[in-house]
């Protein structure tokens, strides 16, 4: 992400101009716009035109400038764009004040936004800055006669290929280096910055070996680690050890990994920590929240007002910011999130333990 720049507007509103330049970027904006909010930028509008001068011909697609009173946001993550849409307040043409739009935007697409920022979207942009300088990881998993890439993406994980390849004896064995030519091909492909690969055993150094003979573009970017299995448990381990955090600054989800198994440690034991919005309410009040745990759509949902939540999302950040905790916000797309949502969506590491 890039920013732009930054004004002040009355009632406490600032408005920020910003670049997505990824579709991580895009994803981040996301849970930053909520409806409410000011956003403007270039787009096509198709024109009806049925006057003297012109003849109706069904209407042409004609570039402007709008600003939306934003209603509804959509992150189309397999079509590669953010579609923003709500009511016209302000146009480049007055004629089409007062109706619906969409804006679709893209990589590159400059955007201005305006709204009362709370602390943690404008840490959100801030995050999505820094990670700009951040290489894209590829996680390659491998054990005798199976390979998986998946891709690391601050909205996710992403499974990218899964290679079968039986090996040792029989009718359908075929060469382990066939595994290795179609693993080293699909890593190619996704054109990473940094590979971390992983797995039981010794299979993971033959595939190194094999990648360094036959791939060593791919093989300059690699770092092995040993995990217990291949597949998503291999990946969840090695998102566990901070094995992704070693080739990335910070990463989103390594991070949520280990406090979501934290506070499931905690739990399980009936130590330091509380779920559901009421107790964590309390002990926020309480000063007791080292870190709140917070689901990026549920946080959404309770902004826009369509969740039943009887405690203001909002006032329940500040509660927890002002007495020196700490907030994280979690992604629903990977699977600590969806474990924070089995509890609720909202949840708590404490200082102390609340009787």
């Amino acid at each position: 992400m890039r920013i732009v720049e930054r004004h002040d507007r009355e009632g406490g509103r600032e408005r920020i101009t910003v670049v997505p330049e990824s579709l991580d970027d895009l994803w981040h904006l996301t849970y930053v716009l909520e409806p409410g909010d000011r956003v403007s930028g270039d787009t096509t509008r198709r024109i009806q035109r049925n006057d003297d001068m012109a003849r109706d011909t069904g209407g042409q697609r004609e570039p402007m400038w709008v600003e939306l009173a934003v209603d509804d946001v959509e992150f189309a993550k397999f079509a590669n764009r953010l579609r923003v849409g709500g009511e016209i307040a302000d146009c480049s043409r007055e004629d089409q004040l007062g109706f619906h739009h969409t804006l679709n935007v893209e990589e590159r697409t400059e955007l201005e936004i305006e709204k009362v920022w709370q602390t943690d979207q404008l840490e959100r942009l801030e995050e999505a800055v820094e990670a700009a300088e951040n290489p894209d990881v590829a996680i390659a998993t491998v054990e005798e006669g199976e390979a998986y890439v998946h891709t690391v993406a601050q909205y996710g994980v992403e499974e990218r290929a899964v290679i079968t390849k039986p090996t040792g004896k029989g009718e359908y064995a075929r060469p382990r280096d066939e595994l290795f030519d179609e693993l080293g091909a699909v890593l190619r492909r996704t054109d990473a910055e940094a590979v971390i690969l992983a797995g039981p055993g010794f299979t993971k150094q033959d595939a190194l070996d094999h990648l360094q003979e036959n791939y060593p573009e791919v093989a300059e970017t690699v770092t092995v680690v040993d995990t217990s299995s291949a597949g998503g448990r291999g990946v969840h381990e090695v998102l566990k050890r901070g094995a992704v955090e070693d080739v990335q600054a910070e990463t989103r989800i390594a991070a949520e990994a280990e406090l979501i198994d934290e506070l499931t440690t905690r739990i399980a034991e009936g130590a330091k920590a509380t779920y559901g919005v009421e107790q964590t309410m309390q002990a926020a009040e309480f000063g007791a929240v080292e870190e709140l745990l917070i689901l990026d759509t549920r946080l959404r949902e309770e902004r826009a007002g369509e969740g039943d939540w009887d405690v203001d999302a909002n006032e329940l950040i500040r509660t927890v910011e002002r007495k020196g905790g700490d907030v994280t916000v979690f992604s629903g797309e990977f699977d600590p999130g969806r474990q924070l949502k089995n509890l609720g969506g909202v949840a708590a590491l404490l200082r102390y333990r609340l009787e």
